[in-house]
């Protein structure tokens, strides 16, 4: 269970996974904090440039479901068990409509309990 992670740079993520540079303003990401992840890109539609099939959005480093009234509730929605994401109110809806993406990662730091 990461507590924050380093996105790599732009350009990086562009030449590794073949998808347009994009404007990051945050490279060390906390619960909450913008960062940039990879979907499949819309069946319809191959985005200007785009020769791997995923596109880069920007996202909330925590999922916020459709349900919540508050964007803090990423704080507690940044890591899922494997054993409870098909139950959870969180998790499910996304798990049960096949919502994955990839959240590129140069670093992830764990807390470290004294």
């Amino acid at each position: 269970m990461c507590s924050h992670y380093e996105a790599p740079s732009p350009a990086a993520l562009a030449e590794a996974f073949g998808v347009e540079p994009y404007e990051q303003l945050k490279l060390n990401l906390w619960p909450g904090y913008f960062g940039p992840f990879l979907r499949a890109a819309p069946d319809d539609e191959e985005p200007k440039g785009m020769t791997s099939g995923f596109e880069v959005e920007s996202g909330s480093f925590g999922l916020i479901p459709g349900w919540s009234k508050d964007d803090k509730i990423a704080r507690r929605t940044y890591n899922a068990r494997s054993e409870t994401v098909a139950n959870k109110p969180s998790f499910r809806n996304a798990w049960r409509h096949g919502q994955h993406c990839i959240i590129p990662a140069a670093a992830v730091y764990e807390r470290r309990l004294a």
